[in-house]
């Protein structure tokens, strides 16, 4: 087992998951870019630096998450840090469509069920998949976390003020997928509180990725800045939140 602590990031071979893993290798991590496709795995781990080893991890494929668990067991023998970063907002937002066009097509009364299992299955059940794969390992840590990135659009609270610019948008397909996310964040975040293990839901703001089209208006710094925070908390840091890099959120 190395020395050094290991973090692993999922989805990492891109936009604010590449950001995150880029962070982390500053703070000492040997940092895993989980991608599901190998290649741009290994080309965003050679853009992050020597400290940083490509894994390929569909989050959505059992067999994927059961051998990258095992290889982080057999070539590194630990795991300090999870960032639940791999999301989907849709599978067929055409290139002009804006988010709120595609919101139109998804309310609860025209929604596609296949859309929204097909978001749902990375965004929800691939979180819980891979954390279930990892925990082994994170329970041998001495100081482990968990973060899963979150958005504020899946805030029940935010959503239900008519006074919310976003609240138009919430709908069934990602903003309900974010909902159940800090759902399952809570979830894990009490039944691990006994372990020492911290779990928090981290939003990284409007950022300009390949999940909006590069509609946002923050960079991948900013939007890394926040779920970055969590993975450092030290041992009287929180669990079971959910914020941004502003402070705290409704959930």
């Amino acid at each position: 087992m190395q020395n050094k602590p290991v973090a692993l990031v999922t989805g990492a071979n891109q936009g604010i998951g590449l950001q995150i893993a880029k962070d982390l290798v500053t703070h000492g991590f040997t940092v895993l870019v989980g991608s599901r496709n190998l290649e741009r795995g290994e080309a965003a781990a050679s853009e992050v630096g020597s400290d940083a080893r490509a894994l390929q991890l569909d989050v959505t494929d059992q067999a994927s998450i059961t051998a990258a668990a095992k290889r982080i067991r057999n070539e590194l023998g630990r795991l300090d840090v999870l960032v639940n970063n791999a999301a989907i907002s849709n599978t067929r937002l055409r290139t002009n469509e804006s988010v709120e066009e595609y919101s139109k097509s998804t309310r609860p009364s025209n929604v596609s069920l296949d859309e929204m299992r097909a978001v749902w299955e990375t965004n929800v059940f691939g979180v819980l998949a891979v954390t279930q794969a990892m925990l082994p390992l994170l329970r041998e840590a001495p100081a482990a976390r968990i973060v899963n990135v979150s958005s504020g659009v899946g805030s029940l609270t935010r959503s239900s003020d008519p006074a919310y610019p976003w609240r138009s948008i919430f709908g069934p397909v990602y903003p309900a997928s974010k909902t159940a996310l800090n759902a399952i964040t809570l979830a894990m975040a009490i039944e691990l509180e006994s372990t020492g293990i911290k779990v928090n839901a981290a939003c990284p703001g409007f950022t300009k990725t390949n999940l909006n089209n590069y509609a946002g208006t923050q960079t991948v710094e900013e939007g890394a800045r926040e779920p970055v925070r969590l993975a450092l908390l030290g041992p009287d840091g929180p669990t079971g939140t959910f914020s941004n890099s502003a402070g705290p959120l409704p959930w």
